[in-house]
């Protein structure tokens, strides 16, 4: 793993959390995308060197909803930037992790992505991210 490549942050509106975040930040979100396969809306913020993302549900029975409806609003995942993800995923059930996507999918910021159940990394959320190379 490289670095911490954001820190994802569940909402329940990204217009509200948005004004929240500009004003904390001193800035406005870079980008706002839709993630349909996640049910998710997304905007990213730069902080110096790092990203942070909000999140938000656009259906009930999104991942994003049921994190909310169980535990509010609050950090939800730290994503790590790695070089290969399908190698990362091999070595990482080979350590015993519990990983929720053998097989990387298309996730937000033009990243292909994977998570780790927070079962086996002390009830964190891990996702791995790797830029999609063109």
């Amino acid at each position: 793993m490289n670095k911490i490549e954001h820190i994802g942050i569940a909402v329940k509106s990204l217009k509200t959390s948005n004004k929240l975040f500009s004003k904390l930040f001193g800035e406005l979100h870079y980008k706002i995308e839709s993630v349909e396969s996640e049910g998710v809306k997304t905007a990213f913020f730069k902080v110096g060197e790092n990203k942070i993302e909000l999140l938000e549900a656009t259906n009930p029975n999104s991942p994003i909803a049921k994190f909310i409806e169980k535990k509010g609003e609050g950090i939800h995942h730290i994503a790590f930037d790695v070089d290969d993800i399908e190698a990362e995923i091999k070595r990482l059930k080979e350590e015993d992790f519990i990983v929720l996507n053998e097989t990387p999918k298309k996730g937000a910021d033009n990243k292909l992505v994977a998570f780790l159940h927070p079962k086996s990394t002390n009830g964190v959320l891990i996702e791995l991210c790797q830029n999609i190379k063109d």
